[in-house]
């Protein structure tokens, strides 16, 4: 009798450490729930991924969870994606889960289910996910479960790279400058008519603001930081070491006729397009371009590496657009949609829809397994030294951004000053709205 009372305890015990190691995990959810805490029934997600990139995947998933529950997908427009789910929020009718960009966080953060650290510990995140994901890191708890990465690249020109000798795109940015002098060429009139790089301007570059957020974060700028509870702009802050003025200075340097670095203008089309007709050696575009520059010119040679590094420099960095799954405050089924959200950054479904999208799951046990397409090893790579800010609106920091660098250019203001002025505004995007 004495034996069999001692294995019910020794199996009570087993069971309870097992459900002790899940809660902590964050598989089972603390916190926001009610008498029934079975995950059942179906859950509605948001995204603007389109349906034909997720369908497989998210099939697969919902036969593996068939007993339990369901998540079904409704795809929504780029374009009005924000508004809509706005609006479907302020109605209550919006969805369980949505996909939520490190761009959309700060926006959606008081509409988000925070989840605490008891139920899931910022330990548990950093081992779980890779540097990028921790934009959904706040002072009160997680945003979203980090679903994937999508790193900003280096695409070259092999063809122009041969022709002028040069054997290996450049692994610092010295060496990106020395190479203007080679890779640029002019017209009898003194014009370019290829340029070593697309840089220095805003308008005619279609990631500029985001090579700049780069060249900030390698800077060891955060642009971005929480304090007291509430984010504040880093931008004019050289405390922690970090120093965007000069990191301005040598971006605006590839648009100024007067420096040894110019290599770019206004007369040039559009920094994508510059690039596939060939009038661009290096052109700086995410992971997820790839695709598209290959459609654009299919008989373009071209390459793919990490952007440059800092020389001297310890670490490696780069920006990378990150996106999770977010748990709507005003979902009517919040267990079934807690645990889906987990589920789905982990194991088949992540690894499938990073696939189909050609970016990196933010996983780390996902992303170490090496794939064998011949490119996406170096996303990658990329992606797990990638670093994302908490932009608080696209549109706000774009302004913000164009007259940061407009303002170089003309002379209007010195970087210094274009930095302090850029700070002052991003400071009140910041402020919280009533």
């Amino acid at each position: 009798m004495n034996k069999k009372f001692q294995l019910i305890i020794l199996v009570v015990f087993i069971a309870t450490a097992i459900l002790g190691l899940f809660v902590f995990s964050g598989a089972i959810p603390l916190g926001k729930q009610g008498s029934d805490n079975v995950p059942q029934g179906t859950v509605v997600l948001w995204g603007t991924v389109k349906s034909g990139d997720i369908s497989k995947p998210l099939e697969d998933f919902n036969r593996i969870n068939i007993n339990a529950f369901s998540v079904v997908y409704e795809e929504k427009s780029p374009d009005t994606f924000d508004s809509d789910l706005l609006e479907a929020l302020a109605s209550g009718a919006g969805p369980d889960m949505f996909f939520i960009s490190d761009d959309l966080a700060y926006k959606y953060s008081n509409k988000i289910y925070t989840i605490p650290y008891t139920s899931f510990s910022t330990n548990t995140f950093k081992n779980n996910f890779v540097g990028a994901g921790e934009v959904f890191l706040t002072s009160k708890g997680v945003l979203a479960f980090p679903l994937s990465v999508d790193p900003l690249m280096m695409y070259y020109d092999r063809s122009i790279l041969d022709a002028s000798g040069v054997a290996y795109p450049p692994t610092y940015w010295d060496e990106l400058v020395n190479l203007v002098p080679i890779l640029n060429k002019k017209n009898e009139q003194g014009l370019l008519t290829r340029s070593t790089v697309a840089m220095g301007q805003f308008s005619n570059i279609l990631n500029a603001k985001d090579i700049l957020a780069s060249l900030f974060l390698q800077s060891g700028n955060t642009i971005v930081a929480e304090k007291s509870g509430t984010f504040t702009s880093m931008l004019n802050d050289t405390a922690s070491g970090g120093n965007s003025s000069d990191a301005l200075k040598f971006y605006t340097d590839f648009a100024d006729p007067l420096s040894p670095s110019y290599s770019w203008n206004k007369g040039f089309a559009n920094s994508r397009d510059a690039f596939s007709r060939g009038e661009v050696a290096f052109y700086f575009g995410f992971a997820s371009e790839f695709e598209e520059l290959v459609n654009k010119n299919p008989n373009q040679d071209f390459g793919v590496v990490s952007i440059p590094q800092v020389k001297g420099r310890n670490s490696k960095l780069t920006y990378g657009h990150t996106t999770g799954i977010a748990i709507s405050s005003f979902s009517k089924n919040f267990n079934t949609a807690f645990t889906a959200a987990g589920l789905m950054t982990k194991g088949d479904f992540a690894s499938k829809l990073s696939t189909a999208l050609g970016i990196a799951p933010a996983r780390r046990d996902l992303i170490s397994i090496t794939p064998t397409d011949a490119y996406l090893p170096t996303f990658y790579a990329s992606a797990f030294f990638a670093k994302s800010w908490l932009d608080p609106s696209e549109k706000g920091t774009n302004d913000i951004w164009k007259g940061m660098i407009e303002k170089v250019l003309s002379n209007s203001l010195s970087a210094d000053q274009s930095i302090n002025d850029a700070s002052a505004k991003l400071r009140l995007l910041l402020v919280p709205k009533i």
